[in-house]
């Protein structure tokens, strides 16, 4: 007798259950832990800075499309959105073509290239380390108060357009 189940059988349907179980259960806690992570996100801070990415495009690479999946990006940003609009707090969103892990947070340098495997490099102009995601989170956070100050725009996302202005 062969280690699967058999087709249409009792211990068939109860072994289909488990798995569904176990998936439901895993959906859930990535249900749970994104709902608190938004929640807190929101309530400790009364702007929220977000980069646009393509998603869909990241998925292509086989190398992270699991990863990517597993984040849930899309759902946490929908999260985000009713969440900040509920509390009454401002969102912006910075363009995907903006460099935020390129350009050098202290002196404004930016790199021609970096690859993904690169996780920390020094700037050739002033010489300062820098860590890619906190140097993008910064550079991120420096553009979007200062296109929220500027006014340029008045729901507080920021287009390609805005992002020339401050060029």
């Amino acid at each position: 007798m062969s280690p699967k189940k058999e087709k249409g059988s009792n211990n068939r349907y109860k072994a289909r259950l488990k798995v569904a179980k176990l998936h439901a259960k895993i959906a859930d806690c990535r249900k749970d832990f994104l709902h608190k992570l938004t929640t807190q996100l929101v309530r400790e801070n009364q702007t929220i800075y977000t980069e646009t990415l393509a998603v869909k495009n990241m998925m292509a690479n086989h190398k992270l499309a699991k990863a990517i999946a597993d984040c849930g990006w899309g759902e946490a940003l929908r999260q985000l959105e009713y969440k900040c609009q509920w509390h009454n707090r401002t969102i912006g969103a910075i363009d995907r073509w903006f460099p935020s892990t390129k350009r050098c947070n202290p002196c404004g340098y930016i790199l021609d290239k970096l690859p993904l495997e690169v996780r920390e490099w020094t700037c050739p102009s002033c010489s300062s380390l820098n860590l890619r995601d906190l140097n993008a989170a910064k550079n991120i956070l420096a553009v979007g108060q200062t296109v929220l100050a500027c006014g340029l725009s008045s729901s507080g996302d920021m287009s390609l357009t805005d992002l020339a202005i401050l060029g």
